[in-house]
């Protein structure tokens, strides 16, 4: 557990490493009192909760309507290699950003943000703001006019792309350094004290070793992660000597019984499935035909012996010249009374699978119905949840191939073949009269004598 603590300890920060530039940039009227924040400390990563102190210290005393400059990819390299960080500073791409924090009052630089804080920025402004974000762009910006005195979140957002050479990402910061420039001049131009904040949603590169260590070390977590919930969903399964006879499995399975009026549940699911659960099986047998599962319960809504029982049975049908297994019976035998359901007309899959429902209940789509009206079953309600169980034919210890219970057509698709066969009807009805139109032999010529029809013709 150590160590799987330290890999991913490990992996956020060298994510961290290599991620994002924040940059807070106050500019604001000269009256405008905005504190200034000392810098973090070289090397330091902020992360989420640090990034969130330094948002509120902000916003607290400074202009509360805030431009948001959202680029979708960014890292400390890209200023490296496209800022003129060695000397030429005519080849820079980032004029305009560069006299932003040359003319503010208090700019604030965060060479390191980590990947989580930089994605949460918005939903922050938000509760500090109290207000949604206002999605603009560069042209549509002229027409908004703000108020000091109401807080506003004008979020931008700027596009990043790597293509085959490295002119296309200087290009691509090049015009988004433009539209940084526009929107802060159109900003000073309504002379409204704001707040700028320029940040990336994710890291623009990423150094392949570290890449690699924490796709290895995310994998490592997901398999052991994937293992242990593997073992706390074991199936209940009963053994016949060494052998797996019986498998079942069940996401929630619960019991209900009427009691003046109302129902009172129960649910089983924690005594039968989970990690380091053993339910009692006493009871239980199989052999090539009849196979009987016996869960034993204690106090289950008041009865202190409670067992639930699957009875299943295979035999050979000579209409499809196979073996087919059906769960017969589900039975709650308590206290000397038995309530029985029967199960065979709907929960049945052949004899080599196992099979499969994602509900199977006794009162709302019911798959298991009492036998008798006047079986104790009545005052009963059993749901099983992603249901399967096998009862024959178990090989490796684990279930077989599954037969679930949604059939291929269901009532959506018979719905629309009824309806199209009855539109094929009335077309071929149609068509078939149409058919039986005759033009007439015989026309009437008003220049010529009128056209005699006998009438015994």
């Amino acid at each position: 557990m150590a160590t799987t603590g330290m890999l991913q300890h490990l992996c956020r920060i060298s994510a961290s490493l290599a991620v994002l530039l924040a940059l807070t940039v106050h500019v604001s009227l000269p009256r405008a009192s905005v504190p200034a924040q000392a810098p973090p400390s070289a090397g330091h990563i902020v992360e989420q909760q640090q990034l969130n102190s330094y948002l509120q210290k902000a916003l607290s005393r400074g202009p509360r309507n805030v431009v948001l400059f959202l680029q979708d990819k960014m890292s400390l390299e890209d200023f490296t290699m496209y800022g003129g960080a060695f000397g030429n500073k005519q080849d820079s791409v980032f004029p305009n950003l560069e006299g932003a924090l040359l003319s503010s009052s208090s700019p604030l630089v965060l060479p390191a943000v980590s990947w989580p804080a930089s994605n949460a920025v918005i939903g922050q402004l938000q509760d500090h703001l109290e207000t949604a974000p206002l999605y603009l762009d560069a042209d549509t910006l002229g027409q908004l006019r703000l108020n000091v005195s109401s807080p506003a979140l004008l979020v931008f957002r700027l596009p990043y792309g790597l293509g085959a050479d490295l002119m296309s990402a200087k290009e691509i910061l090049s015009g988004n350094d433009e539209v940084i420039g526009q929107v802060l001049s159109t900003m000073r131009a309504q002379s409204v004290p704001y707040t700028a904040i320029y940040t990336g949603l994710r890291p623009s590169r990423v150094s392949p070793r570290v890449r690699r260590r924490c796709v290895r070390d995310t994998v490592q977590q997901v398999n052991s992660a994937s293992s242990s919930l593997l073992r706390r969903q074991l199936p209940c399964r009963w053994k016949r000597g060494e052998e797996t006879c019986i498998l079942m499995w069940a996401k929630s399975l619960s019991v209900s019984i009427l009691r003046r009026g109302r129902w009172e549940e129960y649910d089983l699911t924690p005594a039968t499935f989970g990690k380091d659960v053993s339910p009692k099986l006493h009871g239980s047998s199989c052999d090539r035909t009849k196979a009987r599962l016996v869960l034993n319960y204690q106090e289950v809504l008041g009865h202190s012996n409670f067992k639930l029982i699957f009875v299943m049975s295979q035999r050979h049908y000579k209409v499809s010249a196979r073996r087919w297994f059906t769960l017969d019976m589900v039975e709650l035998e308590y206290d000397g009374t038995k309530a029985t359901f029967n199960g065979s007309r709907h929960i049945y899959a052949p004899a080599e699978y196992s099979y499969r429902c994602q509900s199977v209940t006794s009162h709302r789509w019911p798959l298991l119905v009492p036998r008798t009206s006047k079986d104790p079953a009545n005052q009963w309600r059993v749901v099983f949840e992603d249901f399967q169980i096998q009862g024959f034919n178990v090989s490796g210890g684990e279930f077989s191939y599954a037969s679930d219970c949604a059939g291929f057509f269901s009532p959506g698709i018979w719905m629309g073949l009824m309806t199209s066969l009855l539109m094929v009807l009335v077309l071929t009805y149609g068509l078939h009269m149409i058919m039986q139109l005759h033009t007439m032999d015989r026309f009437d010529d008003p220049k010529g004598p009128a056209i005699s029809v006998p009438q015994t013709e």
